[in-house]
């Protein structure tokens, strides 16, 4: 509690008043996994949580990999100290508490994992606990969505609660199972972060441009030590994190609301780890393998073996994010079919770039 009254004290200083609650959040979160990490690295080496490499990975010496515990700490502070000095209405605070109490088991169950490699199926059952907790515990789901076709409303009903779960689960697994190189998950979160943060602040979504601005910061702050070559690894804690936090915060907010391109924002943001998790369940599936089975297929792998050096392949896929990001927020600005022939234009050239990278074919190692 000690950090905690310390940065609340620092945050009532002239200079932050002088700031945007979400920079503000978004430094504190920042500091806070700078200073965190080291003591996460000493606790990950004593207690055993490393990770050891193995035919399929791409480190040659184990690794300390439960930095998304000082991830999810940073995000918890940030997010407290800067929530606590601002007047938010009791449906907002409600929305926080069910992403915080859900995010926890999710990080929990992470934890977990990261100690003792639980199974696919189990741990996948633990997110979806974690997404029923958040959608039916907290009632925050997803009700409708504007047609971009017709300018009418969709009204999900009885499919609201599994479709707002399926969202979340989804999206956390996406943001996992991209965590293959050094600073990747890391970098595409803070990516996404920044790109769904842009379009809160131009829709006038304050409560999401502060969580969005405190996960960026925290994503920032942790490229500090798991950069290549990576100090620490931030774990199915730290992946699954970020993606359930993105995913919840997409629903709490902006993307709640019935905008025209509601959903289309948050899938182009994290469209890096959706479309390699999409490629990877089709190449498993018609390679005749399980799901759930891991492969070097990821577009991380094949841009290594093409002759990529570790930095390149993540330089290039930070820079495909980007453009995802860019492509996002162009949406917000124009008309429904301008919108559309962008859709259609990154559908044409993501099948293009999968069959020229042979994501889509299964390796046999």
């Amino acid at each position: 509690m000690a950090i905690v009254k310390s940065i609340k004290n620092l945050r009532m200083g002239a200079r932050f008043k002088t700031m945007p609650e979400y920079i503000v959040a978004a430094l504190i979160a920042m500091a806070c996994v700078i200073i965190l990490t080291p003591a996460v690295i000493k606790l990950a080496i004593h207690t055993g949580a490393v990770d050891k490499p193995d035919a399929r990975k791409v480190h040659k010496s184990p690794i300390p990999r439960i930095g998304g515990l000082g991830i999810y700490i940073s995000f918890m502070i940030a997010t407290f100290v800067t929530v606590s000095t601002s007047n938010l209405d009791g449906e907002s605070m409600h929305e926080i508490m069910g992403l915080i109490v859900s995010g926890s088991l999710i990080v929990l169950i992470g934890l977990v994992d990261d100690y003792k490699n639980l199974p696919a199926k189990v741990k996948l059952l633990g997110q979806i606990l974690a997404a029923i907790v958040f959608v039916i515990c907290f009632d925050v789901k997803i009700d409708v969505i504007t047609n971009p076709f017709l300018g009418d409303y969709i009204y999900l009903e009885w499919i609201a609660a599994p479709a707002t779960i399926f969202w979340l689960v989804g999206l956390t697994n996406t943001v996992n199972l991209i965590d293959g190189l050094d600073g990747l998950a890391a970098g595409v979160s803070a990516i996404a972060s920044i790109t769904i943060l842009l379009v809160a602040l131009k829709q006038n979504f304050f409560l999401v441009s502060i969580l969005t601005a405190a996960l960026a910061g925290s994503a920032f702050g942790f490229l500090f030590y798991n950069s290549h070559p990576a100090k620490i690894f931030m774990g199915d804690t730290g992946s699954m994190f970020f993606g359930f936090m993105l995913a919840g915060i997409s629903v709490i907010g902006a993307f709640k609301s019935t905008a025209t391109i509601a959903l289309i924002v948050p899938i182009l943001a994290l469209g890096l780890p959706i479309l390699d998790t999409t490629f990877a369940i089709v190449r498993r599936y018609r390679g005749g393998q399980p799901i759930f089975k891991p492969d070097k297929g990821h577009l991380h792998h094949r841009l290594l073996s093409l002759g990529f050096t570790h930095r390149q392949a993540v330089l290039l896929m930070y820079v495909i994010s980007a453009l995802l990001g860019v492509s996002a927020v162009a949406l917000t600005e124009v008309n429904s079919q301008i919108a559309i022939l962008i859709l259609i234009i990154v559908v044409i050239a993501v099948i293009y770039g999968a069959k020229k990278i042979g994501v889509l074919r299964l390796r046999r190692e």
